[in-house]
C-alpha cells in the first residue's frame, strides 16, 4: 500500500524543471546540449544589493522575521507599489514569502474549497493547475489563441465564470507568451467581473519590468481599481533583480487574505530568510540601473531569437512584447517525420525531436495548456542563442 497522499496522483512535477534535468542528463553523458527550459537571468545579481546582504548578515540580522515580512520590507514593498504602480498600500497589506510561488500557494490554499474552480487562460505558467489541483480545486483552462495576441477577452472571461468560479488568474508580461495587457485590456475584464462579486483576482506580474518596444506596464490594480478588495497584486525580486535563488516574492491585497496567509505562512515556513529580506529592501529602494540595462538586453535578445525563428521553415513566432521567452509555433510539423522515420505527433514529440537531435532543449506547449508550441527561455547570451537557434534550425529543416 502506498503512502503516498492520493491528492499528488492529480499534479504533475514542473514540466520546465522536468526538461532541464533530462538536459542535465544528457550533460552528464558528455552530450553538448543547450537548456532554454527554465527561464531566470544569466545576470548576476546587482552589487550593492550582495553588499547589503552581508551587511545584514555581519550586523546580526540573522534571527527570526515576523511571518509577514520585516517592518522594513513591508515598506519597501508597500513603496514601491506606490511609486510605480501608482497603488496605495499600507505596510500592513504586505505579505511576503518564499517567491511568488509561494504567495500564489498560500493564496489558494487560503481560500479554495474542495470543486471551486480557478480560471487559467491558457497558455498559462506550468505550475497554476498543479497548485490549484492540490490544493482542492478544479482548474478551468480558457484557450487564448495566438490571433487573440493570447490575451483573454471580456467574452471569454463571462462564459467561463461559474457559480463555483473563485479566481481568476492574469499574468502579465506572460509566462510564456510573453503577452502584454493594456489598460483598455485590463479594464474590459474588468467589467466583467464587477457583475460576480465572488470571484477574486490574482495578478501576477513578476515580469513587470521586463517589457518591450516602449510598451507601459499598467498593474491590474491601477486599471481596475474598483476591484481593489478581491484583487491580489503578486510580484518580487526574481526576474527583475536578477534574484532568482533568494526565493523573495511578495504581494498586496485586502486585509482578511493577507491575514490568512501570513497564518499558513506561520505555520508552514515560519517567515523568509532574513537576509534575503534585508537584500530586498536594497533592491526595491537603491539604484534602478541595472533594472533598465537587464531589459535593454533581454530585448535585444528577443529580437534576435526573432529573427532567426523567421528563417525557419515550419516555425512561426509572434514577437513577445515582454518577459523572457519564446513561446514557438510548431504546428506545421505535426504529421511530418524526422530523419530516423519518427512521426511527430505532438509539440511534446517536437520538443523531444529538438532536444535529443538538435540538441536544445525547451518545453512543449501541452504544459501550459495550449498546443502546438515549444517554449524556450531567451534569458541567456546572445552568443547561447545564435547558436541554439542555429541548431533549431537545422533539426527542423530535416524534418520530412
Amino acid at each position: 500500500m502506498s503512502y503516498i497522499a492520493s491528492r499528488l496522483s492529480v499534479v504533475k512535477p514542473s514540466a520546465s524543471m522536468a526538461v532541464s534535468q533530462a538536459a542535465k542528463a544528457l550533460r552528464a553523458k558528455g552530450i553538448d546540449v543547450i537548456d532554454l527550459g527554465l527561464g531566470e537571468p544569466d545576470f548576476p545579481t546587482p552589487t550593492h544589493i550582495v553588499e547589503a546582504a552581508y551587511k545584514a548578515a555581519k550586523g546580526g540580522q540573522t534571527l527570526y522575521t515576523g511571518s509577514a515580512g520585516t517592518p522594513e520590507v513591508r515598506e519597501a514593498v508597500a513603496g514601491k507599489f506606490r511609486r510605480e504602480n501608482g497603488l496605495d498600500y499600507a505596510a500592513e497589506d504586505v505579505v511576503v514569502a518564499n517567491g511568488a510561488k509561494q504567495i500564489i500557494f498560500n493564496a489558494l490554499m487560503a481560500t479554495l474549497e474542495p470543486g471551486d474552480e480557478v480560471i487559467l487562460p491558457a497558455p498559462y505558467f506550468v505550475s497554476y493547475p498543479e497548485m490549484v489541483k492540490l490544493l482542492g480545486g478544479t482548474p478551468v483552462v480558457v484557450e487564448c489563441p495566438e490571433t487573440s495576441g493570447f490575451r483573454l477577452t471580456p467574452e471569454a472571461l463571462e462564459r467561463a465564470i461559474k457559480p463555483r468560479t473563485k479566481w481568476l488568474f492574469l499574468n502579465m508580461p506572460g509566462n510564456p507568451s510573453g503577452t502584454v495587457y493594456s489598460q483598455a485590456d485590463l479594464k474590459a475584464l474588468g467589467e466583467v467581473l464587477a457583475k460576480y462579486p465572488q470571484v477574486l483576482v490574482l495578478s501576477d506580474e513578476i515580469y513587470e519590468h521586463i517589457i518591450f518596444d516602449g510598451r507601459e506596464f499598467v498593474s491590474f490594480g491601477k486599471a481596475c481599481p474598483e476591484l481593489r478588495d478581491r484583487s491580489l497584486i503578486v510580484n518580487g525580486v526574481s526576474k527583475a533583480y536578477a534574484m532568482t535563488g533568494w526565493r523573495v516574492g511578495y504581494a498586496v491585497g485586502p486585509a482578511p487574505l493577507v491575514k490568512a496567509m501570513t497564518t499558513i505562512q506561520s505555520q508552514s515556513v515560519t517567515s523568509v530568510c532574513s537576509i534575503a529580506q534585508a537584500a530586498t529592501v536594497a533592491a526595491l529602494n537603491g539604484p534602478q540601473d541595472e533594472v533598465s540595462r537587464f531589459g535593454r538586453a533581454f530585448e535585444a535578445r528577443r529580437d534576435l531569437v526573432v529573427d532567426g525563428i523567421r528563417q525557419a521553415n515550419g516555425l512561426t513566432l509572434s514577437p513577445p512584447e515582454g518577459a523572457f521567452y519564446a513561446y514557438i509555433g510548431c504546428g506545421s510539423l505535426i504529421g511530418r517525420r524526422t530523419p530516423k522515420g519518427v512521426v511527430l505527433e505532438d509539440d511534446t514529440a517536437v520538443a523531444n525531436y529538438l532536444l535529443n537531435e538538435g540538441r536544445v532543449a525547451g518545453v512543449p506547449g501541452a504544459a501550459y495548456g495550449l498546443s502546438p508550441y515549444f517554449r524556450i527561455s531567451t534569458a541567456t547570451s546572445e552568443a547561447v542563442l545564435t547558436e541554439a537557434i542555429a541548431r533549431i534550425n537545422a533539426a527542423v529543416a530535416q524534418v520530412e
